[in-house]
């Protein structure tokens, strides 16, 4: 099992002056502690389970690119795009840009979008949730065309691109990895089985069953399911001095018995840095090992 850290929460000791220099040791010591990927939501706004929409929040590329700056090793993604933010265009170039310009350690994390009320307030078109998974599959379309290097004019259902070029390409080959966010059965899964290289679940005992509806779906599509990366929300509080280790472990391993591969995970005072600290010196070594146990069939 692979360890991933989520930043969703900026408002943090010494306020907008401590930002960067906070985020910075953050990047450094998760990067040296051995978290194998760094992610921000993809939220201008804060969001109601972190606290008040007036809370800070740093435009989520921006900060990937702040980070890539501060780190050398740790995969780099949103957790996750909406759709409806960007331009598909846009999107495939700035995500070219966090490749190249890191390494070759950009991901692509997207979905559907949900937060209308952020939408509305800054000016952003919020169409029905039908049309925005058409434009979330449309969006990959042309995102995983233009990495090809395919520079047709694309003419879909609601974009249209008369030159989609990319230049420079992608340094990760043949693309940045594609994670999608959401566990709906009906849409959201497929499009993984389609188009993506991992999925992102809530943990919880329905993962078993989001991950059969998955490995249907590969099935239907003809995709092999263990080519998809297995992921999970988490969120770390191993204590003050590490007290709480044991049990995050535990819960780790009982999520990897579900099948999760990676989690991508929250850790309580992260602006502390101590705890990231302990992640990498009790938690990573720990579950580095664990495989997720085969499906019963």
């Amino acid at each position: 099992m692979k360890i991933g850290l989520s930043i969703p929460d900026f408002t943090w000791p010494g306020g907008p002056q401590r930002l960067g220099p906070t985020l910075a040791a953050i990047g450094r010591t998760a990067d040296a502690a051995g978290f194998d990927s760094i992610w921000v939501m993809d939220h201008f706004f804060q969001i109601g389970m972190y606290g008040p929409p007036e809370r800070e929040m740093l435009e989520g590329y921006s900060a990937l690119a702040f980070l890539a700056g501060q780190t050398s090793r740790a995969r780099l993604g949103t957790m996750v795009t909406g759709v409806i933010y960007r331009h598909p265009g846009i999107l495939a170039k700035t995500v070219t840009t966090l490749d190249v310009l890191s390494g070759g350690r950009a991901w692509l994390g997207i979905g559907a979008a949900w937060n209308e009320s952020e939408s509305r307030g800054l000016g952003v078109p919020f169409p029905p949730l039908a049309e925005r998974f058409e434009r979330l599959e449309e969006t990959l379309q042309i995102c995983l065309r233009m990495w090809s290097g395919d520079e047709t004019p694309h003419t879909g259902s609601h974009y249209r691109l008369e030159r989609p070029l990319n230049s420079p390409q992608a340094l990760t080959r043949p693309h940045p990895p594609i994670l999608i966010g959401g566990g709906g059965e009906k849409k959201t899964l497929r499009l993984v089985a389609r188009y993506a290289d991992a999925c992102n679940l809530f943990p919880g005992p329905q993962v078993a069953h989001k991950l059969e509806v998955l490995r249907a779906h590969c099935q239907a599509e003809g995709r092999n399911y263990d080519d998809i990366l297995k992921t999970a929300m988490f969120q770390f509080d191993v204590g003050e001095k590490g007290e709480n280790v044991d049990k995050v472990i535990g819960a780790l391993r009982w999520l990897s018995g579900l099948g999760i591969q990676t989690v991508i995970g929250s850790v309580k005072n992260v602006h502390a840095v101590t705890p990231l600290e302990v992640i990498g010196e009790k938690v990573i070594p720990a579950v580095a090992g664990l495989e997720p146990a085969p499906a019963v069939r």
